[in-house]
């Protein structure tokens, strides 16, 4: 009964005096202009590529062995050569129309699996089997057999690109819709939409980051794979491509022209990295904030 009349204790109230931003010390501050280059993306990687570039030129130069290791500078100058007598982009055509039928069919094949898989149980056990079984798989140990089955020429190289794209763009696209909120699922379903609809209009927009994860992954896959093969048999068609570009020069000892072959295939993919996939991206989930 005591503490019912105890007095109750009042807080003093604290008022705190707005201080104007002079006193915090400095709020804002103007970048240089060397900070604001430092900034960008492209001159932090371009700065990446010149410093290995000038490792290259040094350690060439002490080696002082062009059957070894030529410089970057001939290197260089041998890659442009090839360039301007037309020789290197053909061969880099060639490649590059056999790396696209693949990778069309390889991608076409993963969405339908990954459409059964979200369908229904049957589909997805049968893309968790089959990618447990064939993923591990290198493509190129696929080599003999497509060399039985389509003969010496781009039908064999397209099988062996259509399994290195997909299994991985159809693991990360189900991994995609599988990550997809509840909520956005019941939206589609309180629309109507079902079967394909349902997936183009919800899933795929919402699994995008995913889906394009996938598809670089399988495009590194499906590029190294195809350069890997015409190493092995060379020619498709009757014409060869990058691969046979460089087996070719291997063989008389033109090494300079090997690594400008080899250069071709790395300026290749970066300019796919740099500009296709990330112009996509940029487009659709970094405008969309589905990115950071």
């Amino acid at each position: 009964m005591s503490r019912m009349h105890e007095p109750q204790q009042i807080r003093p109230e604290l008022v705190r005096e707005h201080l104007p931003e002079h006193d915090f010390g400095v709020v804002q501050q103007r970048l240089t202009l060397l900070e604001r280059i430092y900034n960008l993306g492209w001159v932090r990687k371009t700065l990446i590529l010149m410093t290995l570039a000038a490792l290259w030129q040094a350690y060439a130069m002490y080696l002082a062995n062009d059957l070894l290791l030529p410089t970057f500078s001939t290197t260089l100058e041998a890659f442009v050569s090839r360039i301007l007598t037309g020789e290197l982009p053909a061969k880099a055509w060639v490649s590059i129309k056999v790396l696209l039928q693949g990778y069309v069919v390889g991608m076409a094949l993963a969405m339908l699996l990954t459409v059964l898989a979200m369908a229904s149980r049957l589909g997805n056990d049968l893309l968790e089997t089959l990618t447990a079984m064939l993923n591990p798989l290198p493509a190129i140990a696929l080599l003999p057999l497509a060399l039985i089955w389509f003969g010496l020429g781009s039908g064999s190289i397209v099988f062996v690109l259509v399994h290195s794209v997909l299994w991985p763009v159809a693991l990360n696209t189900h991994a995609g819709f599988m990550a997809v909120s509840s909520t956005l699922r019941m939206v589609g379903r309180n629309y109507g939409l079902v079967g394909p609809a349902y997936v183009a209009k919800i899933l795929m927009p919402a699994a995008l980051g995913s889906i394009l994860t996938g598809l670089k992954i399988g495009w590194a896959f499906a590029w190294r794979t195809l350069i890997a093969a015409e190493l092995v048999f060379g020619t498709s068609s009757g014409s060869g491509g990058l691969g046979w570009f460089i087996y070719e020069n291997k063989n008389t000892l033109d090494i300079p022209v090997v690594f400008a072959g080899l250069f071709a295939v790395i300026v290749i993919g970066l300019a796919v990295e740099g500009i296709v996939f990330r112009t996509i991206e940029q487009r659709t989930v970094r405008r969309w904030g589905m990115h950071s």
